[in-house]
């Protein structure tokens, strides 16, 4: 790809992603993030509109009279995307592979904490580091994140999201908010490493979906081709049976990948080819917001 060629496709996505974050998602954003990070200020004197919950016991025990803690926001955020860009990620059904949604939806992601004045940092993978990223701030940052993205040419095919996650351990100092977008499909078990990851920081999981990843047109004998590793699985019989075999086959794997989530305690959001990728982040906001009240 040319460079002039490059630097309009970023161009291009920038503003699409732009009008996304200013029109929809750019106050969900700041509501869901802004305010969990937050350091202690000092202590004052309890009043009636305080929330009890705040009221530091101790100085309340040696001064006689209630007082809370204050705390003041972070002034800003790290985030970090750790995208996924193995041979899988180049399967597609439709106009656009599991990767170019991959970079649509990092760029969503930078360009929403950007806009909030918050560090944005990339780590690119495959079955080892292709990339990193230290974590900046401002928009010329944010442009090369995507021009990162989508000029990148991983020398891996694999995947190993154990190996990006203990990178991400040893790199980050600071308490931060990791999206780590992939398709999820990979040999090794990963839930100890989204343990420890979430333990330490707060990690959302993005997993791409194709739809024929998921349902395939009826047909004779199915021979799928592993892109990564180049295993071939078949599944024989009718048409009907052989979709229902893959099917068998391919919702097992994807629920997989999702109870490793959830009993990691990883918040995951499914984006699926082809369809809306806004509505699943709008939905992520607001069950974040959710948790955020109590609700």
């Amino acid at each position: 790809m040319l460079p002039k060629e490059l630097i309009a496709k970023v161009r291009k996505i920038e503003i699409k992603t732009r009008r996304i974050v200013d029109e929809i998602t750019g106050g969900a954003y700041h509501s869901v993030f802004k305010g969990r990070g937050i350091e202690f200020d000092e202590v004052r004197e309890y009043t009636p509109e305080d929330d009890v919950r705040d009221i530091d016991w101790n100085v309340t025990a040696r001064m006689g009279a209630p007082y809370i803690k204050k705390y003041v926001e972070e002034r800003e955020l790290t985030v970090i995307l750790a995208v996924d860009i193995s041979a899988s990620g180049l399967f597609g059904s439709g106009e656009k592979s599991k990767k170019q949604h991959a970079i649509e939806t990092a760029a969503l992601l930078a360009f929403s904490a950007i806009r909030n004045n918050d560090k944005v940092g990339l780590l690119l993978f495959t079955d080892k580091t292709e990339l990193y990223l230290s974590p900046r701030s401002g928009r010329t940052h944010g442009l090369r994140v995507i021009r990162e993205l989508m000029a990148a040419e991983p020398k891996g095919r694999g995947t190993d999201i154990n190996g990006a996650l203990e990178k991400l351990m040893r790199m980050l100092t600071k308490k931060s908010v990791i999206f780590l977008i992939s398709d999820l499909i990979e040999d090794e078990n990963y839930e100890t490493a989204l343990k420890i990851a979430n333990k330490r920081h707060d990690l959302i999981s993005v997993r791409i979906l194709d739809p024929l990843e998921i349902k395939w047109p009826e047909t004779a004998d199915l021979i799928v081709e592993d892109a990564e590793n180049g295993r071939i699985s078949m599944f024989g019989g009718s048409g009907r049976a052989a979709c229902s075999a893959y099917a068998d086959f391919s919702i097992d794997m994807h629920r997989k990948s999702a109870d490793i989530c959830k009993r990691a305690k990883v918040d995951m959001i499914d984006i699926r080819c082809g369809e809306d990728f806004i509505k699943p982040f709008i939905l992520f906001f607001k069950r974040r917001q959710g948790k955020i009240r109590g609700i």
